[in-house]
């Protein structure tokens, strides 16, 4: 149970700080065109596979016990 609900915290904090990275007010964030931009993606993509992952392990876990 604990992994679902630190897989939960990781994939909400994730989508909390990519929902803080959209455009606003027809601005773009301050990381667009430049050399951070790959790795601010890579670290998004990260943090949702990890959070899925933890979610399913935990669930999985559940099952077989």
């Amino acid at each position: 149970m604990l992994m679902i609900a630190i897989g939960l915290a990781v994939f909400a904090v994730t989508g909390i700080l990519f929902w803080r990275c959209l455009p606003r007010d027809g601005t773009m964030h301050r990381f667009v065109g430049t050399e951070w931009e790959p790795y601010v993606s890579v670290a998004f993509t990260s943090g949702a596979a990890l959070g899925f992952t933890m979610i399913l392990s935990g669930v999985l876990d559940m099952m077989s016990s």
